[in-house]
C-alpha cells in the first residue's frame, strides 16, 4: 500500500492533485499505459442499477447497454438524427406504416442470426404490461409488427406517432429472451459491438464482439465506478484509467490537461440542468415565487466560475441549434433586488441534490444566492436513486436535476404531461406536478404528426407557455467533456454523452 501524506491538503484543487500525483507516482508503480494486456478503463461516478436494456433508464445504464445491444435505429453522434443501425433502410408507406429491411449477416453474440421475428417479438414484449418495462411508453403506439420475408418486416401504428424512428432505438433481443424476467447482470444476447464478460462490485467488463451490427472493436473495456472525484482524477493521472466523460469538474480540468499524456475534448451537449420545484406545495405553488427564485440565481457567474465556461445559459429546455429550440426567448435576468421583495418573507426550504461533489458545490452556490435574496435554503445531498424516489413521491420542495439526453423533444411529454404525474396511474415523470391543460394539448399534438416544421411550431408555443408558467427553471446546457489518455485519443462523446466511439478507437 502506498504511503500518504497525512498533512492537510492544499486549498487549490490543482495543487491537491499535483501533490496526490507525486505521492502516488513516488510511492507506487503506476499501471502500464502502453496498452499491452490492459483493457481501456472508463470511469463513472455512479453505480450501475441494471444492465438489462429492457429496464435501463438511468444515464449510466443506457450508456453501457448501448455498447452491448443495438436497435433498428441509431443516433447520429452530432445531430442525434435517426440513422440505420440493425436496419439497412426503411420507408414509410403512409403515416402509420413503416417498412424495414434488416442488414445482411447480423448475428447475436451467441451466434444466432438476427431475424424479423426477433424484432417483432422484442417490440411485443416491451409493449406487454406483464413485463413491466419502462420503455412500454415508447412502443405502445405500435399496433402490429409482422414479418415480410427473411430480412423484412412491417410495423403498423395503432395511432399516429411522430417519434417512431427514434423510438426504434430500443435494443433488439432474441425472441426467446425478450420476455424473460429482469436480468440486472445483463446476461442477454446482444447485437452491439461489445459483450459482457464480468460484472462485479463497481465494475463491468466488456470484450469485443465478433458479430453484431457494428465492426469488431480493437479493445476490451472496463467501466469502473469511482465515487470520489479526486480519486477519479488521480486514477487518470496515474495511467490506470483512460476515459472519463462528464466525471471531472471543469474546475479540475486544468490540473489534468497535458499531464501524463491526458487531453480534454468537449462538444456542446444536448442536455439541460434545471431547478425542479414542487408546483403544488407552498410556496412554490405561486408562479411569482418561482420567478423570483430565477431572478435570484446568477447563472452567468456559476457557468463562468464553477463550470469554467463549459456550459451555455439556458433560456428553455432545448439548447440553441436543436430544431425544437424557440428563438427569441431570453432567460430570466439576474435581479436580486426584485427577488428579495418576494423571497424575504418565506420560511426556510430544502434543496435536494445528488452526492456528486460538483453537484453539491453548485447546489450550495445556488442556496447561497437564494440566501442573499432572503430565502434560507438547506442543501440535502442524497444518493441519486433515493433522490429520484423522493421526487417521484412528491416528497421534496426543490431539487437540482439534469435531462442528460435531449435526443427527441417528445421527452417533454414524459416530464410535463399533466397525465404523467408519478403515482396517479399514468405513464411519465411529471415530478414538478405541472398540470397545464394547454401544455398537455401541445405535447399531444406534437407527438402525433411527423411533419417536423409543424412539430417545431408546437414546441415553440410550449416553450413560451412554460416561460410564462415557469414550472421549472432551466439553468444551463453543459458541454460533453471527456478526459482521455493517449491510448484513447480519438474518443469523443456524442452530443448526448454516449460512448459508442470507444468501439472505433484504433
Amino acid at each position: 500500500m502506498c504511503s500518504r501524506n497525512r498533512q492537510n491538503p492544499p486549498k487549490s484543487a490543482a495543487l491537491w492533485l499535483a501533490a496526490g500525483l507525486a505521492a502516488l507516482i513516488g510511492g507506487c508503480h503506476p499501471a502500464r499505459t502502453d496498452g499491452s494486456g490492459r483493457a481501456l478503463e472508463i470511469l463513472a461516478p455512479t453505480d450501475v442499477a441494471t444492465l438489462d436494456p429492457r429496464f435501463s433508464t438511468r444515464a449510466l445504464d443506457i450508456k453501457i447497454t448501448r455498447l452491448v445491444h443495438a436497435g433498428l435505429v441509431g443516433l447520429d453522434p452530432a445531430t442525434l438524427a435517426p440513422i440505420p443501425l440493425v436496419a439497412a433502410r426503411w420507408h414509410f408507406a403512409d403515416d402509420r406504416t413503416l417498412h424495414v429491411t434488416l442488414k445482411r449477416g447480423v448475428h447475436f453474440h451467441g451466434g444466432r442470426a438476427l431475424s424479423p421475428h426477433d424484432v417483432c417479438a422484442t417490440l411485443a414484449a416491451l409493449n406487454d404490461p406483464a413485463l413491466g418495462s419502462p420503455h412500454r411508453a415508447v412502443v405502445r403506439a405500435i399496433g402490429s409488427c409482422r414479418e415480410d420475408g427473411p430480412r423484412k418486416l412491417v410495423i403498423h401504428l395503432a395511432h399516429p406517432r411522430a417519434t417512431l424512428l427514434t423510438d426504434l432505438e430500443v435494443p433488439i433481443l432474441r425472441a426467446d429472451q425478450a420476455r424473460l424476467p429482469p436480468r440486472p447482470d445483463g446476461d442477454l444476447d446482444g447485437l452491439g459491438p461489445f459483450r459482457i464478460t464480468h460484472v462485479g462490485e463497481g465494475e463491468v467488463e466488456l470484450a469485443p464482439a465478433d458479430s453484431g451490427a457494428l465492426p469488431r472493436p480493437k479493445h476490451s473495456v472496463v467501466i469502473r465506478t469511482v465515487h470520489d472525484e479526486n480519486a477519479r482524477a488521480l486514477r487518470l493521472l496515474a495511467g490506470r484509467a483512460d476515459i472519463a466523460v462528464n466525471a471531472i469538474s471543469p474546475a479540475l480540468l486544468p490540473a489534468l490537461e497535458g499531464r501524463q499524456g491526458l487531453s480534454v475534448v468537449s462538444r456542446p451537449g444536448a442536455n439541460v440542468t434545471y431547478l425542479l420545484m414542487h408546483n403544488e406545495w407552498a410556496p412554490f405553488d405561486r408562479v411569482e415565487v418561482r420567478r423570483a427564485i430565477a431572478h435570484a440565481i446568477d447563472r452567468t457567474k456559476l457557468v463562468r466560475t464553477l463550470l469554467s465556461g463549459h456550459a451555455r445559459i439556458a433560456s428553455q429546455i432545448f439548447p440553441r441549434g436543436h430544431w425544437a429550440h424557440a428563438p427569441g426567448l431570453r432567460p430570466e435576468p439576474f435581479d436580486p433586488d426584485q427577488a428579495r421583495r418576494v423571497l424575504h418573507t418565506l420560511p426556510p426550504v430544502t434543496l435536494l441534490t445528488s452526492t456528486d461533489r460538483a453537484r453539491i458545490t453548485l447546489a450550495r452556490a445556488i442556496a447561497q444566492m437564494l440566501g442573499d435574496a432572503g430565502l434560507q435554503v438547506r442543501v440535502v445531498p442524497l444518493d441519486l436513486g433515493v433522490m429520484l424516489e423522493r421526487l417521484d413521491g412528491g416528497d421534496y420542495q426543490m431539487a437540482t436535476l439534469e435531462m442528460p439526453e435531449l435526443t427527441e423533444p417528445n421527452i417533454l411529454k414524459w416530464f410535463f404531461d399533466p397525465k404523467g404525474v408519478p403515482g396517479e396511474g399514468g405513464e411519465g415523470r411529471n415530478r414538478a406536478r405541472y398540470r397545464s391543460p394547454q401544455a398537455g394539448a401541445l405535447l399531444e399534438a406534437a407527438s402525433t404528426t411527423r411533419d417536423q416544421s409543424v412539430r417545431a411550431g408546437l414546441y415553440v408555443r410550449l416553450a413560451h407557455l412554460m416561460a410564462d408558467d415557469m414550472p421549472v427553471i432551466p439553468l444551463w446546457h453543459e458541454d460533453q467533456i471527456a478526459v482521455v489518455s493517449s491510448r484513447a485519443r480519438g474518443f469523443r462523446p456524442s452530443a448526448e454523452g454516449r460512448w459508442l466511439s470507444v468501439a472505433k478507437l484504433p
